[in-house]
């Protein structure tokens, strides 16, 4: 028998606090420190670029596409981001617009607090062009929908959402303690983002979406001045217990075993993107005054900044959006590769030309020599 969605229970009535009390500090703290760096980032956006990027792979892998950070940057460098000939171009296109759609909530926030209407404009820009189009992008399901093996019955389920005709309260309810007053912040945000998978309102796309909103949540509350946190890896490796432990708040009304789960999370990850954050930072000081050594330019410096941001391209794409003069962009890249910071990962073939990539950055990015 399927586990049904837990009507009623939510938010929780009770909370095993005892047994949360030891996680719930070194979670704050942890993301405090992290907050710390990030604070410190000049223009975390651009620095921070790979790690975004990394965020959006391993969120879409959950869901099961197979395809790398390298490959979703080269794919993104070949520029034919419409192409879904196969399924890995596919699986790039579904990455591409994960960061995409998490840029376009960050931007609405500028306007719009953290609340339904984001929730589905953030939905749509996710889903554009991608292989659920036809699923109502931005429209909450008007169709029951259940989570189990491919092509199960509703009987064969593992887990049944609320029905259609309950979305839209649920919804309400969910948007309400979004906002509501918290004893913890990271307690109420372990406790939204189970409930929005739960509800799982969208035909398509509720997961990428629901760990969307766990930077949106940080930045929403301001223990985070940018939204960018990255919890998809710890989500990823511990993909068989992130499910186990959301399905057991509605089969055993358990949302104290999720919450710790959840906050174990936060404390790995905080001081994983805290590592990454600092070793990306230092790689950044420690090449400015090298990048202006090496070209004696004064655009050297914007080069650098640019290459942090696409830190796998083809010169043509460089020189056309670098906004330095041509003859003097082409030097740059040719000084950079002489000096090893960029090593050429697909030779010129014919009219198409070499694509760089920049591999210390992407290593740190990966946490693993992948370049």
């Amino acid at each position: 028998m399927p586990v049904l969605y837990h009507e009623g229970k939510f938010p929780p009535a009770t909370l095993d606090l005892q047994s949360l009390f030891p996680l719930v500090g070194p979670a704050n703290a942890a993301v405090a420190r992290y907050e710390g760096v990030l604070a410190g980032i000049p223009n975390p956006d651009i620095l921070l670029s790979p790690l975004t990027s990394r965020e959006a792979v391993l969120s879409s892998k959950i869901e099961g596409t197979q395809v790398t950070l390298g490959e979703v940057l080269e794919f993104e460098a070949q520029g034919r981001l419409f192409d879904e000939s196969t399924p890995k171009k596919a699986d790039a296109r579904e990455v591409l617009n994960y960061r995409a759609a998490l840029h376009e909530a960050t931007r609405l926030m500028e306007q719009l607090p953290l609340s339904q209407r984001l929730i589905k404009a953030t939905h749509r820009v996710l889903m554009d062009g991608v292989r659920g189009r036809h699923k109502d992008p931005g429209e909450y399901r008007g169709i029951p929908n259940w989570i189990g093996p491919a092509g199960c019955t509703i009987e064969q389920a593992r887990f049944v959402p609320p029905g259609a005709d309950r979305i839209n309260s649920a919804m309400v309810e969910w948007e309400s303690y979004i906002h509501a007053d918290a004893p913890d912040r990271l307690v109420q945000l372990a406790i939204v983002h189970a409930e929005f998978e739960a509800i799982h309102p969208f035909l398509d796309g509720n997961g990428r979406i629901g760990r969307l909103i766990i930077p949106l949540f940080l930045y929403a509350h301001g223990l985070l001045s940018r939204p960018n946190f990255y919890l998809s890896e710890y989500l990823e490796t511990n993909r068989e217990e992130y499910y186990d432990r959301m399905l057991a708040v509605s089969r055993d009304d358990d949302w104290s075993g999720w919450i710790a789960f959840f906050l174990r999370g936060i404390i790995a990850q905080a001081d994983a993107n805290t590592r990454k954050a600092q070793a990306i930072l230092a790689l950044h000081q420690e090449k400015r005054d090298w990048v202006v050594e090496i070209t004696h330019s004064q655009y050297a410096v914007r080069a650098l900044d640019w290459i942090f941001q696409r830190p796998l391209f083809k010169t043509p794409d460089f020189v056309e959006s670098v906004q330095i003069p041509a003859p003097t962009a082409r030097k740059i890249i040719r000084a950079f590769r002489k000096h090893g910071m960029l090593h050429e990962l697909v030779p010129a073939a014919g009219r198409a030309p070499a694509t760089f990539v920049f591999p210390e950055l992407l290593n740190i990015a990966e946490g693993r020599q992948a370049f």
